[in-house]
């Protein structure tokens, strides 16, 4: 998986409202995830995070404003049509198909690869590299049902990346990894960032959004209530009150099983 500066895509968020009745899930949200870097999503439960992805990533459609992708607005678009274009995600509940091998799973996402239509070879060496990237090659031949939460996480980000995708929407990536997992997940995503991709996750461990992110964004009822650079953002009193509510529907070290945000 090679990404050059003219594969490079800005997702950007201008005043985006989803609403549920007469509530306002998101409430004129704007966000930018730049190439190259990472960018962190975070509150407390009930924020929007989720809400704003789907948003993001075409699975809901915003009642007002736009979402920009590389410069063109895709607000209107389907989430297929924005695989296409380069967007790919993970999901805060796993998503994969349990019958299926991992490999297979792998290939779904190898088989939708941005701008292309790829022929049998060059589907086969996008799943390989993507399995090899997470180590999976050990299971690939075995059902993805018969997994632990921690190896589905990283089927479901390999399946993302063996599409090619110019960014990347994380819900949540390190629920269910143990301490070398998430070492993996540290590194690959740090590489795909020094590569141009752009990253936007949502995540409730303080020290990996330390590690990881360049710029936070943090939500509640709705709203993007602060943001900046990590180091400013996290030593906010503020921040740390909502950080302190999000941390503690978890286990008391700040990494928590996947649950609604």
């Amino acid at each position: 998986m090679t990404h050059t500066a003219g594969g490079r895509a800005r997702l950007t968020a201008r005043g985006l409202v989803r609403r549920y009745g007469g509530i306002e899930a998101v409430a004129g949200v704007d966000l930018t995830a730049p190439p190259g870097r990472i960018t962190a999503l975070i509150g407390p439960n009930g924020a929007g995070k989720s809400t704003l992805f789907d948003c993001l990533a075409g699975t809901a459609r915003p009642d007002a404003g736009h979402v920009l992708l590389g410069g063109r607005d895709v607000t209107r678009l389907p989430a297929h049509t924005r695989v296409r274009l380069g967007l790919a995600r993970t999901f805060q509940q796993i998503a994969v198909f349990p019958t299926l091998p991992v490999a297979d799973n792998v290939r779904i996402g190898a088989e939708q690869q941005r701008g292309r239509h790829p022929d049998t070879r060059a589907v086969d060496a996008a799943t390989a590299r993507a399995l090899a990237l997470f180590g999976l090659q050990d299971v690939a031949a075995q059902p993805a049902g018969d997994q632990p939460t921690g190896v589905l996480r990283l089927v479901e980000l390999a399946r993302a990346l063996a599409g090619d995708p110019r960014v990347l929407l994380l819900d949540e990536p390190a629920a269910g990894l143990d301490a070398a997992q998430t070492a993996r997940l540290v590194s690959v995503l740090r590489g795909l960032a020094d590569r141009g991709m752009a990253l936007l996750l949502v995540e409730h461990d303080p020290d990996l959004v330390r590690e990881l992110a360049d710029t936070v964004y943090v939500m509640a009822g709705g709203r993007v209530v602060a943001r900046g650079p990590v180091g400013g953002v996290l030593g906010d009193a503020r921040v740390a009150r909502l950080w302190g509510e999000a941390a503690g529907a978890g286990d008391g070290r700040g990494r928590r099983p996947a649950g609604d945000s």
